[in-house]
């Protein structure tokens, strides 16, 4: 049973699921070397349950237990040691996560599920340096975590049925939408979302339409939730950037980024986090 979840990484994504994780009554644990990265996710992890209890949306118990859930710490083996599950949410690096994992194979107890929350790059590859690919998955949350509902399980080469099923049940503990996908370049919602985002793109380099009017587009004649521009902002330029560049060495060409984003991410106009990408975000 599924009782401690480590995190690894204080990113956005990280503090998210770390938050995710208290909320839904697992002992969590935020790991990182960066100590200004672990207050800010304890300050964001409290801002999250302040807000939830402002908008009745969790009791103040219910609230007080998770955050007394909570730890951060700057020690790997530390916060390795007890972990049932370890959720890996660091920047998409294929070699420093490689390490990461390797890592963890020797801290944590042989039970110990290692689940990345990668949003495109192969778990069978990730798992390469680590002994237990029976207890290695995806596990891929979606921005902001504490929002959206789906979780997209990946499964590698040599996967478990019961490490399908465990992490299944955390996801579904988190009141999350569970759905499994086989180990393919970009899954299944990166690779249909990064299509469209980079098509978008395209079509602004063009000069069809404006981001404003593209992003409309999708949100009024397909009711996407928010258009494909102005949620590449929201993710980062350069993450979409890196994926897109990881599909095309993979999947080939039509996953070529487009010019624009090159130069974009070259300028440092990468989203909301900068305060400009296809959009400006000055009151932020």
């Amino acid at each position: 049973m599924i009782r401690q979840i480590t995190v690894l990484g204080s990113g956005t994504m990280g503090r998210g699921i770390a938050y995710l994780a208290a909320i839904s009554g697992f002992d969590t644990i935020v790991h990182d070397v960066d100590g200004a990265s672990l207050d800010a996710a304890k300050a964001s992890i409290e801002s999250l349950l302040r807000k939830g209890v402002e908008n009745g949306k969790v009791d103040a118990v219910s609230a007080d237990e998770a955050r007394d859930r909570v730890e951060y710490g700057a020690d790997l083996e530390s916060a390795l040691r007890g972990a049932d599950l370890v959720i890996e949410a660091v920047p998409e690096v294929l070699e420093l996560k490689q390490e990461l994992f390797a890592q963890a194979d020797l801290f944590c107890g042989e039970e110990t599920i290692l689940a990345s929350n990668t949003s495109s790059i192969s778990i069978s590859r990730l798992a390469e340096n680590v002994e237990r690919r029976d207890r290695f998955i995806g596990m891929h949350f979606f921005n902001p975590p504490h929002r959206m509902k789906l979780v997209e399980i990946v499964t590698g080469h040599r996967t478990s049925e019961d490490t399908v099923e465990r992490t299944r049940e955390v996801a579904l503990r988190m009141s999350r939408e569970p759905i499994v996908v086989r180990d393919s370049p970009g899954f299944a919602s990166s690779r249909l979302g990064v299509t469209i985002g980079l098509e978008a793109i395209r079509m602004l380099e063009d000069g069809v339409a404006s981001a404003e009017d593209i992003d409309r587009a999708m949100e009024l004649g397909y009711n996407h939730p928010m258009g494909p521009l102005r949620l590449t902002d929201l993710v980062g330029l350069d993450v979409r950037l890196s994926i897109a560049e990881y599909l095309a060495s993979t999947l080939g060409p039509r996953f070529e980024p487009p010019a624009l984003l090159r130069a974009m991410v070259s300028e440092g106009k990468l989203g909301r986090k900068t305060g400009q990408g296809f959009y400006r975000w000055d009151n932020e």
